[in-house]
């Protein structure tokens, strides 16, 4: 079997790791992604070990958690520009065993990319033994690491988030794989914290069509404690018990006493209210569309306060077809309805699905002012309103289909509350976001509102620029939306700060 050499290492101009990859590290995260993403490792953090002769890695003079992870490593043979993904694995030349190691004494100090917490020498130990790519089926691989010689990951290929076709295939599509690059593909859960004295052992292993084993051998690793302390013009080590948990996997691992649940976050904090109402709907519309989501507006709605734009978490009342028999069980006394009115909160929006029936009321003047007095942002409804005229009067806005002066008992049963629901042509669950103006209603998946509302904040402010550029006499062609020309033009009026560009 060829091994490792320092030609191999030498050759490597790029070492890329992938985040997460493996079913099981996703769980322990708690967070499984949709696409596969990246950081880069220099090549001087490669080093070569074995069982026989370690290769020796420092835990940095005052960081407490060198983690480590067992990984497959894949090293290109022939260069990859936009390949497929059914050729992509033609490119790998060689696997062989690694160990991802970093401190998470320094996560923070990068902002993600990982430069100086995984970027140190000989924090990428790989080898010993390389395996032919070409011998063997990638989703048929098996990684194994031992802590002491205390087996502590072992897990296979068959079941990746991302197999390593697609890996490659997908670097490829924008950057150049070069012949003797490094790829490291992802680690299991077991990963955790090694100290000085301690040995780290990753093997993979494959089993060939004919029966026989193929393996790289232990690629073993020694922790040694540092020395020299870090200079005081550069981030210094730093942690708290959230790397510890994250370090060695779990609290119970990492010697900490269970967490107390803690009261939810609010979704819809001071700070992304005022963010939200700061931006058009027109502008969260598209934003939403860049995402893939259009559908996501309530329509067909007029407002009492179209001059007002509202924000706010959505409650939600559900209104079934009469059936006499059963509006005597559930239309009368304090119904749905009326416990959905009484139970709205301050900066809330009552959301009604009364499946766009235009012949009756859904809420009349009463209701409406309950639901004001209570500090409802708004109510909006896709059926009738009753007492149009005392109800247009109020300073909270509800959105309507039309005014109608029948009661709901001639149309609808108020049936339940705080449910999933379907309004003005969209869905509606409890603690959406909806924001409206005078363009229309939007709900917004909480998950995505914070992103949304900067890039809808980064979108207007473009358009300010393209706005005054067509005020002064520009063309749209190339300027909406802004081609690369324009763009830099935009940036320096950006950091003028002045509204000022050369002509």
């Amino acid at each position: 079997m060829e091994q490792v050499t320092d030609h191999l290492l030498a050759a490597a101009r790029k070492v890329i790791a992938v985040h997460i990859n493996y079913p099981s590290r996703a769980a322990q995260r708690g967070r499984t992604p949709e696409q596969p993403s990246y950081f880069l490792k220099p090549s001087s953090s490669l080093a070569i070990g074995s069982a026989e002769a370690p290769s020796t890695v420092e835990r940095p003079a005052g960081c407490e958690l060198l983690g480590y992870e067992g990984e497959i490593a894949l090293v290109i043979g022939k260069a990859a520009r936009r390949v497929g993904i059914e050729d992509a694995w033609s490119h790998i030349e060689w696997v062989t065993a690694s160990n991802d190691l970093g401190v998470y004494d320094l996560r923070y100090a990068d902002k993600g990319s990982n430069l100086r917490s995984k970027g140190g020498d000989g924090f990428t130990p790989v080898g010993p033994g390389l395996i032919a790519a070409d011998a063997v089926d990638p989703a048929k691989l098996r990684v194994r690491t031992w802590h002491n010689g205390e087996l502590v990951q072992d897990d296979t290929t068959e079941d990746l988030l991302f197999p390593f076709a697609r890996l490659v295939a997908d670097l490829s599509q924008l950057l150049t794989l070069e012949e003797g690059d490094i790829i490291l593909t992802g680690t299991p859960a077991g990963a955790s914290v090694a100290k000085p004295g301690d040995v780290v052992e990753v093997e993979v292993s494959a089993v060939e069509s004919g029966g026989g084993a193929v393996s790289t051998g232990r690629l073993a690793t020694r922790v040694a404690e540092g020395t020299t302390p870090f200079a005081d013009f550069g981030a210094r080590p730093r942690t708290d018990d959230l790397q510890r948990e994250e370090a060695y996997g779990s609290r119970e691992a990492a010697g900490l006493p269970a967490q107390a649940p803690e009261s939810p976050a609010p979704v819809l904090t001071a700070g992304l209210k005022a963010k939200l109402e700061s931006v058009c709907t027109a502008t969260l519309s598209s934003q939403l569309r860049k995402r893939g989501l259009n559908n996501v507006s309530i329509d067909g709605l007029t407002s009492t306060r179209p001059e007002k734009r509202i924000v706010g978490l959505a409650r939600t009342l559900r209104y079934v077809p009469n059936r006499e028999d059963l509006f005597k069980t559930h239309g009368g006394g304090f119904n749905a309805q009326k416990k959905a009115i009484d139970s709205v909160n301050e900066g809330e929006i009552l959301v009604m699905e009364a499946r766009g029936e235009k012949g009756t009321g859904t809420i009349g003047d009463i209701l409406a002012l309950r639901a004001q007095v209570r500090g409802a942002a708004a109510v909006i409804t896709d059926g009738g309103v009753r007492d149009f005229s005392a109800v247009a009067a109020m300073d909270m806005p509800t959105y309507y289909s039309n005014p109608h002066p029948a009661v709901l008992g001639r149309r609808h049963i108020p049936w339940d509350t705080d449910i999933t629901i379907a309004c003005g042509g969209t869905t509606v669950q409890p603690g959406d976001i909806i924001v409206a103006d005078s363009d229309g209603i939007l709900v917004i998946p909480p998950a995505l509102a914070e992103e949304l509302a900067d890039d809808s904040i980064a979108q207007e402010r473009e358009e300010v620029f393209i706005a005054e550029m067509v005020q002064q006499g520009h063309s749209v062609d190339g300027l909406y939306p802004l081609n690369a020309e324009w763009r830099l033009r935009y940036e320096e009026w950006e950091a003028t700060g002045n509204g000022q560009t050369n002509d």
